[in-house]
Order: structure tokens, then C-alpha cells, then sequence
């Protein structure tokens, strides 16, 4: 019996690790970011005046941070005018609550994704490494706080 154990715990374990190593590589990119989050004492929140600053003295990723800004304003947009649209078109012909909270979130990402689309051609961010701007940004925010120039 408690070989039985030792065999099903490495098995599942096994499995459990590849698991893990699948969607860590999917989404290793959020490596990025980790030593800006699990950080002992937070950073503090930066106000528009600091992200301008970045963006006057960054000469390389300045620009690319301030197209992501914008970017974003375009999700935002989608995103509002998806919640309402489906939202709208759902109470007009169903009268349901429940059906019409549904349809407001999911409008909501739909319409943001669709934003983003739209900024990623309209701002053409494929040929930014926008991720990297922003990178950039915390690193320099880190320093500033921390009173390294």
C-alpha cells in the first residue's frame, strides 16, 4: 500500500511539474515584472507628472511609453462601448438582470480587446517593444524612489 502511495504521489507530481513548466513558459513574460511585485515594501504609486517626466527624459522608450498611454485610452473606449452596446441590446430584447450583467462584462472584454486591436494598428505597436518601455519606467521609478539618480 504505501508503495502504491509513493508511486501515484510521483506520478502526480510529474504530471503537476509539467503543468507548471507549460504555462510558465506561456506566460514568462510576467517574469518581467516580478521583481517590481514581490517586493518586501511596495512601491509607491507614480502620478501623471512622474510619467511625463519618464517620458521627457527617456529618449528611446519615452515615446513608446507614452503610445502605450494612449493605446490604452483606445481599450478603455472599446471597452465602454461594448459593455453598454451588448448590455443595451441585451435589456431591449430580454428584460433579464442577470443576462444583462453578463452581457455588460462581456462586452466589456470583448470591447477592450477590440480597442486594443485597434490601437495596436492605428498606433502601430507591433513595431514598439512597448513591454519594455514599461519596464524601463518601473526600473526608473524604483531608482527615483529609492533616491538613486
Amino acid at each position: 500500500m504505501a508503495e502504491e502511495d509513493s508511486v501515484s504521489k510521483s506520478f502526480l507530481r510529474r504530471h503537476w511539474e509539467g503543468y507548471k513548466e507549460f504555462w510558465g513558459e506561456r506566460f514568462s513574460f510576467l517574469d518581467n515584472y516580478s521583481r517590481f511585485i514581490k517586493r518586501d515594501k511596495p512601491l509607491p504609486s507614480w502620478s501623471d507628472a512622474d510619467v511625463e517626466e519618464f517620458i521627457a527624459s527617456e529618449p528611446v522608450h519615452g515615446p513608446a511609453l507614452k503610445t502605450a498611454r494612449e493605446a490604452a485610452k483606445f481599450g478603455a473606449v472599446g471597452g465602454l462601448l461594448g459593455a453598454v452596446s451588448t448590455a443595451g441590446v441585451t435589456w431591449k430584447y430580454s428584460r433579464s438582470l442577470h443576462g444583462t450583467a453578463l452581457s455588460l462584462g462581456a462586452g466589456a472584454v470583448f470591447g477592450w480587446t477590440f480597442g486594443q486591436e485597434v490601437a495596436n494598428h492605428w498606433l502601430q505597436l507591433y513595431r514598439m517593444d512597448t513591454m519594455t518601455s514599461q519596464v524601463k519606467f518601473m526600473e526608473w521609478w524604483q531608482n527615483k524612489v529609492e533616491g538613486q539618480s
